[in-house]
């Protein structure tokens, strides 16, 4: 009778101490998730500032520049569009972050088109308005950049975590995915033409 106890306590033991190992491990997942999505939080948080500041930007350069109405309104149909694309951090997938990308990429492209034309105008690029969204637009453009990689960073933490034995055992169970990365820009690797 003591033998069938003793097994009895040893096997209970071992299943007590898979449990609590199951559960720790669950738990740095559940983590890192949230460390994920709390920093694809701040991302959006970013490029909503940057969508914020646009239209004061908008109608700072449109009363310098009126014939300009083309920029003008391919920044702001540009701007409707990355706003518009918003993403659930918990089921991110590549083929979403990519359109996501793809519409920051377009509004980006078209504020460069925007401060480009404010070269033409002298008393615009002095304008003290003009000026301050300038440098909050840059402002805000660094702080994207070190939210994405923050992001990254998240993720592969996560990624990692999920994939490495034997914690994928219990990440395959409860279902954590890979999550996405943010990539650079098709064409990023060459160096922009400037001409004059």
């Amino acid at each position: 009778m003591k033998k069938n106890s003793l097994t009895a306590i040893i096997v209970v033991a071992v299943i007590a101490i898979i449990a609590i190992w199951g559960v720790g491990v669950y738990n740095k997942c559940i983590t890192a998730e949230e460390n994920v999505e709390t920093s694809w939080a701040q991302v959006e948080n970013q490029y909503q500032r940057r969508a914020d500041l646009i239209p004061n930007l908008v109608n700072t350069v449109k009363g310098y520049a009126a014939h300009e109405q083309s920029t003008l309104e391919a920044v702001v149909a540009a701007r409707a569009q990355a706003t518009a694309i918003t993403l659930d951090a918990s089921n991110i997938t590549e083929d979403q972050l990519q359109a996501f990308q793809e519409a920051q990429s377009q509004l980006s492209g078209a504020l460069s088109r925007l401060l480009a034309v404010s070269e033409a105008y002298p008393d615009l690029k002095a304008n003290q308005n003009f000026l301050e969204l300038q440098q909050q637009l840059e402002g805000t453009e660094n702080r994207i950049t070190v939210a994405r990689n923050t992001f990254n960073e998240q993720a592969k933490a996560y990624n990692v975590l999920i994939r490495r034995f034997p914690a994928n055992l219990v990440a395959g169970i409860c279902g954590f995915d890979k999550k996405p990365y943010f990539a650079a820009e098709a064409g990023a690797e060459k160096a922009p033409t400037v001409e004059f």
